[in-house]
């Protein structure tokens, strides 16, 4: 299959790629640009694990073609970053509270959690569950991401 050029934006940075049409986009993120922190888990959309923002929304990179991104900007963990260059507060929140283990999973839930508190500033416990309710966590039992999230929210309503 012939492979078709295309400019993406990953984490504020252009890159031109030569794609088959059927590439999926974590195959690009983590193959052609070398963004493994994408993870590649269920390859089905329901683990969460190679969520990335697009235009600043959640989406599963394991579902979507690279063509279909074209001119819109992506988000990996890689350019999840606070205002100083250092960690991003979610991430920030993510250890403080112990809300990570293994690491696996970690980078689609602070996305997701990075999505979320960005449409929703005060969120109820049942709404961040509800919300990270696509992500699976093997290791912590959500008890601390939960905490973690409504911390952070709480600290930003705070201010």
């Amino acid at each position: 299959m012939a492979k078709r050029a295309i400019t993406l934006t990953v984490n504020d940075e252009t890159h031109e790629l030569f794609v088959e049409p059927r590439r999926l986009l974590i195959d690009a993120l983590r193959e052609d640009l070398g963004l493994t922190g994408t993870k590649r888990g269920c390859e089905e959309g329901v683990c969460g694990c190679c969520t990335v923002l697009l235009d600043g929304k959640h989406v599963r990179s394991c579902l979507m073609l690279t063509l279909q991104v074209r001119g819109r900007a992506i988000t990996t963990i890689e350019g999840v970053r606070g205002a100083d260059g250092g960690l991003d507060p979610v991430q920030e929140a993510f250890i403080k509270h112990g809300g990570l283990q293994c690491g696996f999973c970690t980078p689609g839930f602070i996305l997701t959690t990075k999505a979320f508190l960005a449409e929703c500033a005060s969120p109820s416990e049942a709404d961040v569950r509800e919300a990270l309710s696509g992500n699976i966590c093997r290791c912590t039992g959500y008890v601390k991401i939960v905490e973690a999230v409504l911390a952070l929210a709480s600290e930003r309503s705070a201010r």
